[in-house]
């Protein structure tokens, strides 16, 4: 599998169905590892309108990657900048990934590197001297963050949760 297997393109408004099945499978599939995920629907058309809007105000981007004309992934992102006096600006002003799927017949094909990849030239073509790019994983979805460190990431901050 290579890059040429894949084309990468902005989305277009005709890609909103399946973007929206692919974000309900996403949350279906988060469901499964914790108790804090909402069912898909109706929720994800509301996510979807905030991600829209976010995506639109933060310089953001959302990519289809297509196989053969058939559609198998996607990413979306945007600045993310949240000034924090205890770190530096270069740690709280970086490139944000909110957003990947790929279709269950495309993963472990490298696909997740593509869109990865994809996204972070987005952020340097900004020219806003962005240094970071981060993702956020459950950490019981092992599958999400061994791609994510395939693809380079390492871990950066773990959270720990306890029932009060």
């Amino acid at each position: 599998m290579n890059d040429a297997d894949f084309h990468l393109r902005p989305y277009r408004a005709s890609d909103y169905d399946w973007v929206l099945d692919c974000e309900v499978a996403l949350q279906t599939h988060e469901r499964t590892l914790s108790d804090t995920r909402l069912p898909g629907l109706p929720h994800t058309h509301d996510y979807l309108t905030l991600l829209f809007e976010t995506l639109a105000e933060f310089h953001g981007l959302l990519l289809i990657a297509e196989r053969d004309g058939v559609r198998v992934g996607l990413v979306a992102g945007h600045v993310l900048d949240q000034p924090w006096p205890m770190e530096t600006a270069d740690s709280t002003r970086c490139g944000y990934v909110s957003d990947i799927f790929i279709v269950p017949e495309q993963r472990g094909t490298g696909l997740a590197g593509i869109l990865l990849d994809a996204m972070a030239q987005h952020f340097r073509d900004l020219g806003q001297d962005l240094r970071r790019l981060r993702i956020n994983a459950l950490a019981a979805n092992q599958l999400a963050c061994k791609a994510y460190v395939k693809a380079g990431f390492a871990p950066y901050e773990v959270m720990f949760e306890r029932m009060l």
